[in-house]
């Protein structure tokens, strides 16, 4: 097996991790190849030089990669699906970062977690994204996102408005601070703090969610994915910005943003002992009272 590492900015701490993932692939001889900006800071910064190979781009997931095996938290899992795309390469979260819901096997487990892997104790969890078209294409070939897309106003302390269509029929204005568009596995991040509902993977739905609305009648929406949603704003200023997963870009006044379901899902590894409603219950320390 070719086994793909991705990482962010490593502490001297989550290389030990990182050093234990490289010798549980050494002991099976699958191969390790590594993201070449990983690599160059790992050999900087902490002298570590695994032998292995090296992935640039989205491209070469396409060229034999069997798994992806991302370490850090859930910045780190969502900058990986940048690799991935739609090549259908299985992806593994190993937790080293703070809350992980997408990355959810914690360190302490990655030996029996290898384990599993060699004895293929596993099933893929589909998860779908959202894509986005504009009429710039500001996100050229990266116009897609695990988790949401987020229209924010700039500098100004002043609130936009949000027009926003729902399979070509009018859904509202929001007069907030922005506006978040969610998968169901971004319910759980920028969505949840805005108010919006969780909602278990597998559901075929997005999530419309005001942010700082300024009238306290509106409330989020959720929507069936397979219905477009249009957007467009108004803003003292010229341009607002608009983020999928993080990475965010200038968009004008009037320009439309058109969410859509992405035509390829995401395979995520999940094993038996671990399910989505004991993650969100053991996260959020449901059923958890500190009186007692």
């Amino acid at each position: 097996m070719r086994i793909a590492i991705y990482g962010f900015k490593f502490t001297r701490q989550s290389l030990e991790y990182l050093i234990q993932v490289v010798n549980e692939c050494k002991k099976r001889t699958w191969e390790v190849v590594f993201e070449e900006e990983t690599l160059r800071f790992i050999r900087a910064k902490f002298d570590y030089h695994p032998a292995c190979e090296v992935y640039t781009n989205h491209v070469n997931f396409l060229e034999g990669i069997d798994l992806m095996i991302c370490l850090g938290g859930d910045g780190s899992f969502l900058r990986a699906v940048r690799y991935i795309r739609s090549s259908g390469v299985p992806i593994l979260g190993i937790n080293t970062g703070r809350l992980g819901f997408l990355t959810n096997i914690s360190k302490e487990a990655i030996a029996d977690t290898f384990h599993l892997l060699e004895s293929r104790e596993y099933e893929y969890q589909k998860r779908s994204l959202l894509q986005v078209k504009t009429q710039g294409e500001i996100f050229d070939d990266e116009n897609f996102a695990l988790n949401e897309l987020t229209i924010t106003k700039k500098d100004s302390s002043s609130m936009i408005i949000v027009h926003a269509q729902l399979d070509n029929k009018y859904l509202n204005s929001y007069w907030a601070d922005g506006l978040i568009v969610a998968t169901p596995t971004g319910s759980t991040g920028y969505n949840l703090s805005c108010g919006g509902p969780i909602i278990t993977p597998g559901c075929k739905v997005h999530i419309i969610t005001p942010i700082a609305a300024h009238n306290l009648n509106v409330r989020p929406v959720v929507v069936p994915d397979h219905l477009p949603i249009d957007l467009s704003l108004e803003s003292r200023d010229r341009t607002c910005l608009v983020s999928l997963d993080g990475v965010t870009k200038n968009i004008k006044q009037g320009e439309v943003i058109r969410v859509t379901k992405a035509d390829f899902l995401l395979n995520v590894i999940k094993f038996e002992h671990t399910n989505f409603l004991d993650t969100i219950r053991n996260k959020m320390y449901w059923g958890i009272d500190k009186r007692n």
